[in-house]
C-alpha cells in the first residue's frame, strides 16, 4: 500500500520546499485527516495526544490560506488566531509556524503573559497575518485595544481541555465574542470530557471529527511503580532516590506552586542541581529552568501541571509524581515526559492516604494497577473509597524498587 504524501494532499509548493527541508514527505495520521476538509474549508475537531503532529496539521492548511490572499497586515490587527494554554507551547507553535511559512512572506506575533507587553504592542503596531498568544494576555491587549480580532478568518483553539483546566473559560469566550462570524474554526483537545464537548459544540459549526488512537495503547514504554508513605515521609524517599546515578534526568510534580518552591529549596540545599517551573515564575525565569533542564545544567526540574503538556524535552529518565495530580487524566500527560523518541522511562508515584482514591480513578482510567513498590498499603477506609467506575484493573505485584524492568503500563503521551 502506497503512503500518503504531503504532496498528495494538495498543499502549495512553498509548503512543500519547507516540509522538504526538514525531511518531513509522509503526514502523521493526524496530519493526513486533519489537512484535506481544513483546506476545504470546514471546522474541525480534532481529538489527539500531545506530539501526535497536531500543529502541522493545523498551521498548513491556515498558511495555505493566508498566503494565497496575498493581504498585508493591518496595524493592530491579525487575520489569524491561535490560543494556547501555556506560554511554552505558545513559543513551540510560534517555531512550528515560522519554520512552515520560511518560504512565504507572513508575519507571526507571539502574545503571552511574563513577556515584555511593550515589545508585544511593538509588534502588533505593524500588524500580523497570526497572533499566537495565551487567552490572558490577548485580552489584556483586546482591552487597550492593541489587538483587534475583527479580521480573523481562521481561529484555532489547541489544547482545549488543558485550557479548561488552567479556569481559561471565561476568557476564550470574551475572544470568541469578539471574532467575526464568518471564520474558520479548530478545536484541538486531548481528551473529550463533557466541558469540551459542549464548548465544541458552541464553537464549531458541522465539524469534520478526527479522533486519533492513544499510542501507549499499543506500545507500551513507561514502567510505573506507586509507593505508598505518608505526607511527611515524600521528601526524605525523593532524596533517597536521587542519590541513584540511574535518575538522570528528572521531573518532580508538585500539585501547588508552592510545593514546588519547598521541593526545590530542599533539593537544592542538600546539593543538587534543581529549578522550579511553575504560574507564578516569569517568562525569562521559565525559559532559563528549561534551558537548563535541557542542556543538563540542572538534573531535576520540580513543576506544576502546566509543564505537563508542551514541554518537549528528550532523555528524562524518570517522571516522579511527588503529589497525585487533582485531574486523574493529567497523570498521562506527566509520565509522557518521559519515553520520548522511542526511550524506555520509569514513572513513580508517591501516594499518601488522602490520596488513595485518586490512585484508584488513575488505576480505572488506565485500565490496570500501577506495580507497588515498599511496603503494600493497610486496607482502605470507607472514606478513601469512590464509586466504581468503568475499568477491570488487574493485580498489582509488590516487589523492591528496581529504575530497569517490571510492570509497562503506557507509552509517553506526547
Amino acid at each position: 500500500m502506497t503512503e500518503l504524501s504531503f504532496a498528495a494532499i494538495g498543499l502549495a509548493e512553498p509548503l512543500l520546499r519547507a516540509l522538504e527541508a526538514r525531511k518531513f514527505v509522509t503526514p502523521t495520521p493526524i496530519q493526513a485527516d486533519s489537512i484535506p476538509p481544513l483546506l476545504a474549508g470546514h471546522d474541525l475537531l480534532g481529538i489527539a495526544q500531545t506530539g501526535s503532529g497536531k500543529t502541522a496539521a493545523f498551521s498548513l492548511p491556515m498558511l495555505q490560506h493566508l498566503g494565497s490572499q496575498q493581504a498585508r497586515p493591518v496595524p493592530f490587527s491579525t487575520r489569524a488566531l491561535i490560543l494556547a494554554p501555556t506560554r511554552e507551547l505558545a513559543l513551540q507553535i510560534d517555531e512550528t509556524v515560522r519554520f512552515l511559512s520560511t518560504n512565504m512572506r507572513l508575519r507571526t506575533v507571539v502574545i503571552i503573559g511574563g513577556a515584555s507587553r511593550f515589545k508585544q504592542v511593538e509588534a502588533m503596531r505593524r500588524g500580523a497575518d497570526i497572533v499566537i498568544g495565551t487567552p490572558g494576555r490577548v485580552c489584556d491587549l483586546m482591552n487597550t485595544r492593541e489587538l483587534n480580532l475583527a479580521s480573523v478568518s481562521r481561529f484555532v483553539l489547541d489544547e482545549a481541555d488543558r485550557m479548561l483546566d488552567l479556569g481559561f473559560i471565561k476568557d476564550i469566550r470574551r475572544i470568541v465574542t469578539a471574532l467575526p462570524s464568518q471564520r474558520q474554526n479548530c478545536l484541538f483537545s486531548a481528551t473529550m470530557p463533557k466541558e469540551v464537548a459542549s464548548l465544541a459544540a458552541t464553537l464549531l459549526h458541522n465539524p469534520v471529527r478526527v479522533e486519533i488512537a492513544r499510542q501507549e495503547e499499543t506500545a507500551p514504554k513507561i514502567d510505573q511503580y506507586v509507593h505508598h508513605l505518608p505526607q511527611s515521609g515524600k521528601l526524605s524517599l525523593l532524596m533517597e532516590m536521587l542519590n541513584d546515578p540511574a535518575l538522570s534526568r528528572v521531573i518532580v510534580f508538585t500539585r501547588t506552586k508552592h510545593g514546588a518552591n519547598k521541593v526545590a529549596g530542599a533539593l537544592e540545599n542538600v546539593g543538587h542541581q534543581v529549578n522550579a517551573i511553575h504560574g507564578n515564575k516569569s517568562q525569562p525565569q521559565r525559559e532559563k529552568a528549561l534551558r537548563d533542564f535541557r542542556t543538563g545544567r540542572a538534573r531535576v526540574l520540580v513543576a506544576t501541571d502546566i509543564a505537563a503538556r508542551g514541554i518537549d524535552v528528550t532523555g528524562i529518565s524518570h517522571v516522579i509524581n511527588f503529589d497525585l495530580p487533582a485531574e486523574p487524566e493529567s497523570y498521562v500527560h506527566r509520565i509522557g515526559r518521559t519515553a520520548r523518541a522511542g526511550a524506555a522511562g520509569v514513572a513513580i508515584s508517591f501516594c499518601d492516604p488522602e490520596e488513595r482514591s485518586t490512585l484508584r480513578v488513575i488505576e480505572r482510567l488506565l485500565g490496570t494497577q500501577i506495580t507497588i513498590v515498599g511496603e503494600a498499603p493497610p486496607p482502605m477506609t470507607a472514606q478513601q473509597k469512590q464509586p466504581k467506575r468503568p475499568g477491570a484493573p488487574g493485580q498489582a505485584r509488590r516487589k523492591r524498587f528496581q529504575s530497569g524492568g517490571g510492570n509497562r503500563g503506557m507509552r509517553s503521551a506526547a
